[in-house]
């Protein structure tokens, strides 16, 4: 299905996201902070569908990290996710597609990789984000 790169330093939600979409099918790579996951994007002749990435990492945090990855790859869609109860909403890079709350079921990170997904397909000025979660 997609290629998608998971940017998150605990090993619980880590194991869970990457089991869950390999489970459909992706193709997942994961990154345990997001200086990894920059390194990861700048692999030659590796290209991703999607990212997802905690907001709070130590290093690069998830919202800088998305800014980074938006002046590289801008049409490249991101999905935040966070353990926060007030997700910060200040300032998320355009290709910010949706903020996923944790603790989240199976069912609702696939839905919002689904939705992410297609809103990747979609011209820029279209992208709604539909999860109920921005």
């Amino acid at each position: 299905m997609a290629r998608i790169l998971i940017a998150e330093d605990d090993f619980a939600v880590r194991d869970f996201t990457y089991r869950a979409l390999s489970m459909s099918n992706h193709d997942v790579v994961v990154a345990h902070e997001g200086q990894e996951a920059l390194r990861c994007l700048t692999v030659p002749d590796e290209s991703y569908d999607l990212v997802i990435s905690d907001i709070r990492m130590p290093v690069i945090d998830g919202v800088t990290l998305a800014k980074l990855i938006f002046k590289q790859q801008p049409h490249l869609p991101i999905l935040l996710m966070t353990g926060y109860s007030t997700a910060e909403e200040a300032d998320y890079a355009p290709s910010v597609v949706g903020v996923l709350q944790k603790p989240f079921t199976l069912e609702m990170m696939r839905q919002a990789v689904q939705s992410a997904l297609g809103q990747s397909r979609q011209k820029p000025r279209e992208k709604q984000l539909k999860l109920g979660l921005r």
